[in-house]
């Protein structure tokens, strides 16, 4: 694939096998920079056309707890007793 700026879904499918290509490539190598470059188009591409929005923070956090296996008394050393908690989950 020719090196040149994303402008279709296609050209980013393109790169993005190009990338998986070079994939493990040394560094500072020939094909170690062309990662490089395809790393930094496809970055580019999906800051523009496939932006990821932030998540709730709510969801966030139980999403975190669950991952640690927290429960809410976890919290309470952070957040206060288990009336703010509650306060603060729901």
């Amino acid at each position: 694939m020719k090196i040149k700026p994303l402008r279709t879904e296609a050209e980013y499918e393109e790169a993005l096998a190009e990338v998986e290509k070079l994939w493990g490539t040394k560094p500072g190598t020939p094909e170690g920079d062309r990662l490089d470059v395809f790393i930094t188009l496809v970055e580019a591409y999906e800051r523009e056309h496939h932006k990821i929005s932030p998540p709730n923070p709510i969801e966030a956090i139980i999403f975190r707890m669950e991952q640690l296996g927290l429960s809410r008394k976890d919290l309470e050393p952070y957040l206060g007793k288990s009336g703010r908690v509650s306060e603060v989950l729901n």
